[in-house]
């Protein structure tokens, strides 16, 4: 999950930080493996279109098969090339040399997926009994849950040639829009206190120790974002009206229903997520940030008190390998087989968590594709929260590893499953930390801290998927003026937080710096479903579950082969019934009854 970046502004322990290499994809963006790659993909799919389009419906199981493995084959050094570029974007998104190889990279393996684009297209027009026939030939057996997935976007599929326009476009289109917005925000400085900061350096200033500069902060990112905020708005209303005229011809009943279908998640369980969420917002977000304001001795909080460090908290600074042994220590400690998978990523040159200009804020873990291994980007500041995002995206990684045997087509997760392993890998590191902990005072810190990341998780998550609800259904009226998207964002925020808080009026543009709502809409409520299926998931193993390791490490290795009832219902769990979400909801609620009389 993101978190915000920042660049050399406070003072790590002494203990070198990890660069990537990315020489296990290519040895360079110029290299001739790269270059050679490309051709040879472009040639494959070529081919592969002449031979098959117009074709598919009459090839036999076997047939069928054979010519999916090959459309595999193609797609992974597609893949290959453009987590390579993507990784490398990541990494410095100020260089103009490898902005411009990103850019050429993406408009070259979208002309020969182009090619490849019948496929899909033809396999959602088989007839179900004529498709059920085929599947019976064990070769094809193998493809199901992916030809079930695929089919699910088949009352949404357009004309071929519809498709492929739309296709070749996308360069031109939310990739090109997606793109000014990352150089933008990467551009930006934030002037603090003398110091010019990135966004991602300013927004972790909200989280300093000193109140004064944590308002400072707050005013200047206001300010610059405000200075910046018609860009903003046209970037943000070009891209709604794009989804709008997309889910129209596509003939999606809600603006939200394409991510649910990607994410095989029907829209009436999101509902239900949102809606427990919501209701529960008093005992949660309410309720704890009235006992931080009492702690902080304040009668309201501001909104840049937030993420504020409560009065007994420390947070000395952590050494990164002091890091690295707390959290494989807890996989260890939970599972040898995910701790092992766990100490590759330390051993091998799969993690980059150096601060630098230009770098992408945040973090997260890019599976690339199973013939090579994920890689892990954080920006490691030394605070006990960059732990757990450690901990975090470590599971993701781990994940990616057990789930590539599935192969490129269905060894990727849906985003609702894709959070399982790494709020996992938190709450293990954390539980371990808590144990081991014997100062009340430091338990009780530690305990704070997990709710906060908590509510950021599933309060905040759940706001922002509500925010992009409301601007989405608007933005069919008519392009939203800058100050209207403002009002949207206060009043989701007003209602997730709670009335502890008091928001000056530069809180209204803090919307604009959330990059999923650009990148990926409707994403962010994956971290809410995720944090409440783990939270459910874990108390099941705190009952004792019979046999729950192997059963958990059989849900991470079944990558996207199987639905979420299929994997939580070996654990006795059913995210379609109100109960689930409510059971993970009382986790959190549990802890804060703790703080309360702690």
């Amino acid at each position: 999950m993101d978190q915000p970046a920042n660049l050399a502004t406070n003072a790590l322990p002494a203990d070198p930080l990890p660069s990537w290499d990315l020489t296990d994809l290519y040895p360079a963006p110029d290299s001739p493996e790269l270059t050679a790659d490309a051709d040879r993909a472009d040639a494959a799919a070529r081919a592969f279109e002449a031979e098959h389009a117009g074709h598919v419906a009459a090839l036999s199981g076997a047939g069928l098969a054979a010519a999916l493995a090959e459309y595999e084959r193609i797609e992974e050094i597609l893949g290959r090339l453009m987590s390579y570029a993507q990784l490398q974007f990541s990494t410095d998104s100020l260089d103009p040399g490898i902005a411009k190889f990103y850019q050429s990279t993406s408009e070259r393996v979208t002309t020969i997926s182009s090619h490849l684009l019948f496929l899909s297209l033809e396999l959602n027009r088989i007839e179900e009994a004529e498709l059920a026939a085929k599947l019976a030939d064990p070769a094809l057996a193998r493809y199901a849950p992916y030809l079930r997935d695929l089919r699910v976007f088949r009352p949404h599929q357009l004309d071929d040639k519809l498709e492929k326009l739309l296709h070749e476009k996308e360069v031109t289109g939310r990739s090109a829009w997606s793109r000014l917005f990352d150089e933008t925000v990467a551009a930006l400085r934030v002037p603090v206190r003398g110091e010019s900061l990135t966004v991602s350096a300013a927004l972790n200033k909200l989280s300093d120790r000193d109140r004064s500069v944590r308002a400072d902060a707050a005013a200047s990112i206001g300010a610059v974002f405000q200075s910046n905020v018609r860009l903003f708005s046209l970037v943000t209303n070009t891209l709604a009206k794009d989804k709008e005229i997309i889910d129209t011809w596509r003939r999606y009943p809600r603006p939200t229903s394409a991510r649910n279908r990607a994410n095989m998640v029907e829209d009436e369980v999101v509902d239900a997520l949102s809606t427990a969420v919501s209701a529960d917002y008093g005992r949660l977000s309410h309720r704890y940030y009235a006992l931080k304001a009492k702690w902080l001795g304040l009668e309201k909080l501001e909104h840049w008190d937030r993420n504020a460090p409560l009065p007994d908290d420390s947070d000395r600074p952590i050494a990164w390998s002091e890091a690295r042994d707390r959290v494989l220590s807890a996989y260890s400690g939970f599972s040898k087989e995910l701790g092992d998978i766990g100490q590759r990523f330390f051993d091998k040159p799969w993690i980059d968590a150096v601060l630098r200009d230009g770098k992408a804020g945040g973090a997260f873990a890019h599976p690339t594709v199973p013939s090579a291994h994920p890689y892990l980007l954080l920006n490691y500041h030394g605070k006990t929260r960059d732990v757990m995002t450690l901990a975090h995206e470590l599971g993701h990684g781990v994940h990616q590893v057990l789930a590539a045997k599935n192969g490129y087509l269905m060894s990727g997760t849906p985003l609702t499953l894709a959070e399982t392993a790494s709020v996992f890998g938190e709450m293990m590191t954390f539980r371990a930390l808590l144990t081991a902990e014997t100062d009340p005072k430091r338990r009780r810190i530690m305990l704070a801290s997990k709710v906060e990341d908590m509510l950021n998780t599933v309060v905040r998550q759940t706001a922002f998927y509500q925010f992009e609800t409301l601007l989405h259904d608007e933005r069919r009226s008519g392009e939203i003026v800058p100050e209207r998207i403002g009002e949207l964002w206060m009043k989701v925020q007003t209602e997730s937080l709670g009335p502890a808080f008091h928001f000056t009026p530069e809180y209204s543009v803090y919307w604009a710096y959330v990059p999923h709502f650009v990148h990926s809409p409707f994403y962010v409520y994956a971290y809410a479903f995720g944090d409440c299926l783990v939270n459910a998931l874990y108390s099941v193993f705190q009952g004792g579950h019979p046999g729950f390791e192997q059963k958990y490490l059989e849900m991470l290795r079944a990558g996207g082969t199987k639905r979420h009832k299929e994997l939580l219902a070996p654990f006795g769990l059913d995210a379609s019934d109100p109960a689930f979400w409510r059971r993970g909801l009382d986790i959190i609620s549990g802890f804060i009854d703790e703080l309360e009389v702690a």
